[in-house]
């Protein structure tokens, strides 16, 4: 890094220095120190938190901040490193749970600037190293219906029977047809707190999504499969495509109107200007995980095994899988199943 010339990240109007310290317990321990202007400075240590309530005290004056237990390693650091640093330069005690005991980061300190700017920097900590955990859940369309996974399945047949000679074409690279989807954004829930809070988020989408839908479900036609880059003979991605019977754009509206609340709520990162939709049916990151889930921009491309689509796409480029009615929008958790095969749901807003 240039120290002339700084990393800077403005959060909340205000202007940090991004300063990387290599350590061995972490890949990197990021280091936020504030940058602003100095009459912005002292006009942002005397204001409370935006988010949290400093309270006075008998003894001076105390913060609590809600923090999955998952991230407390990194307010720590190693040996305690981090803790100690942000204590001596606020002038404030941390006191932070237990590890994997969830609770809330208390932040005490005899003068209310203090506190503040003890709970600036944890919640910049904290929002650095959120992005960087695994997401946990992902917003889905499910095509999982009884007349799409048998379409899906006779599609699987004939083109294993036909093309099984073709170069990295195999059974383990087509998804499961109990878990066909469409995902609309991933999320990292860290904890309980978090995954109740996104249902209620998904719950209060529902207005607007009976709104676009008229208070009805959406006919859907899966019609068509293509891929994902631009080789047909080294294809990692083969998906069907999915339109609404009317021709309208109601899905990919409602698709991008959810990514768009919740990006608001702080609850997902945008990846795309707008949802790429499609139900995958072909994957190569099944070949070693029949358990991984199709999230776009956040695959791992080393060592995969690309296949020869050039048959398959001349052959079944048109292929019906089959029409079938959605009526809902789930919240569905990374890595589980439910008592129909589908991912395991931890919240859902319908289409009437």
């Amino acid at each position: 890094m240039d120290v002339l010339r700084p990393v800077l990240i403005n959060i909340n109007g205000r202007i940090y220095r991004r300063n990387v310290i290599k350590e061995e317990q972490y890949e990197e321990e990021e280091d936020y120190s504030y940058m602003g202007p100095p009459e912005i400075e002292d006009f942002a240590a005397d204001e409370t938190c935006d988010t949290n309530l400093i309270e006075q005290t008998d003894k001076g004056y105390r913060c609590a901040i809600d923090v999955p237990s998952v991230l407390y390693k990194y307010i720590i650091g190693k040996k305690g490193e981090t803790r100690k640093r942000l204590e001596f330069d606020t002038k404030t005690s941390i006191s932070i749970p237990k590890q994997g005991v969830e609770g809330q980061i208390v932040i005490t300190g005899s003068h209310k600037a203090a506190v503040s700017s003890a709970v600036t920097r944890v919640e910049v900590l904290v929002e650095s190293f959120r992005k960087k955990q695994p997401f946990t859940h992902f917003l889905s369309f499910p095509l999982n219906d009884p007349k799409i996974q048998e379409g899906f399945l006779s599609f699987k047949d004939e083109v294993l029977q036909q093309y099984s000679q073709d170069h990295g074409v195999e059974g383990s690279i087509f998804q499961n047809p109990a878990k066909l989807h469409l995902t609309i954004g991933t999320l990292a829930l860290l904890n309980d707190t978090e995954v109740r809070k996104a249902g209620e988020h998904l719950q209060e989408c529902q207005n607007f999504i009976r709104d676009i839908t008229e208070g009805n479900p959406l006919q859907l036609e899966v019609t068509g499969i293509e891929y994902m880059n631009d080789d047909p003979a080294m294809v990692d991605v083969l998906y069907a495509k999915v339109n609404v019977k009317d021709q309208s754009d109601k899905l990919q509206v409602i698709a991008d109107r959810l990514v768009e609340h919740f990006v608001s709520a702080g609850l997902m990162v945008r990846e795309w200007d707008r949802v790429k939709l499609h139900g995958t049916v072909m994957n190569t990151l099944f070949r070693k995980d029949s358990t991984v889930e199709d999230t776009p921009g956040r695959q791992t491309m080393s060592e995969r095994e690309a296949f020869d689509a050039r048959n398959i796409l001349k052959k079944f480029g048109d292929y019906h899988f089959g029409g079938f009615e959605l009526n809902t929008v789930l919240l569905s958790q990374r890595y589980s199943t439910d008592c129909t095969g589908y991912y395991t749901s931890a919240g859902s807003a319908s289409f009437s």
